[in-house]
């Protein structure tokens, strides 16, 4: 049986705020809050395709210690770009 869009949503949702690390916690969770809903299909398999990525990738990717690979840089970049506009909020 094929996995419903709110369902999905959901799971991606939960995958985002319990990465593993409380760091990448706090990136993709509120990224997710804030974007899933919205999100067109190509940014939905690109953002599950991210989520399937190890914690110490991710975070080497997204404070700049590390090169992503290409299918991920511009998602990334969205991500990284709405996380550093929150802690600049604060």
């Amino acid at each position: 049986m094929s996995e419903t869009a709110e369902a999905r949503l959901k799971r991606m949702a939960m995958r985002s705020w319990r990465r593993g690390t409380k760091e990448m916690d706090l990136v993709f969770g509120p990224w997710a809050d804030a974007h899933l809903a919205g999100a067109d299909e190509a940014t939905l398999v690109a953002y599950d395709a991210l989520l399937e990525e190890s914690d110490q990738d991710l975070n080497a990717w997204i404070v700049g210690q590390a090169v992503p690979p290409a299918e991920h840089e511009a998602l990334l970049a969205r991500i990284g770009a709405f996380a550093r506009g929150r802690l600049a909020k604060d």
